[in-house]
């Protein structure tokens, strides 16, 4: 535990309010960096705890791991569905992400910190530097928040 009274949570209220103010100083693209380059860096170093580095693990048990770390037992960064490929892509199915939370339907905003930490995870865990994109939204009426990775040749 790495506080001993208020245990290792914060709310989402409290980081979404460091996002808007991190867009309000630094303009949203430049956040939107920011944030996936940080989200990705705790996926690895999570992925290497896991052992799912080099384990040669399917995604289905890629799944499983990093939705009990990243769920409700785990950080409760989001709910993680569901990983397959398809057409040499990989798809990650998310909901209650960090990110969406609280958010208005039909707002534009993009899974920046949790894209980044599947996607350092998923790269880790299949050993091949990836292209990741949110391309579906709860937020615009998807059933999941979507995250696509592709290999980066």
């Amino acid at each position: 535990m790495l506080r001993p009274t208020l245990g290792d949570f914060n709310s989402i209220v409290c980081f979404k309010s460091a996002i808007v103010g991190m867009e309000d100083a630094l303009g949203e693209k430049t956040t939107a960096i920011a944030l996936i380059s940080a989200g990705r860096s705790r996926g690895k170093h999570l992925a290497k705890e896991l052992g799912l580095t080099g384990a040669n693990l399917s995604l289905d048990d890629v799944a499983c791991k990093l939705g009990f770390v990243l769920g409700k037992e785990g950080t409760r960064l989001c709910i993680i569905h569901r990983i397959e490929t398809q057409e040499n892509v990989i798809k990650v199915y998310t909901s209650e992400t960090l990110c969406s939370a609280g958010e208005a339907q039909g707002s534009d905003r993009k899974c920046t910190y949790t894209l980044g930490a599947v996607w350092g995870a998923i790269e880790q865990s299949v050993g091949k530097r990836l292209q990741g994109k949110h391309v579906e939204s709860v937020l615009r009426g998807g059933e999941y928040d979507v995250f696509e990775f592709t290999e980066l040749n």
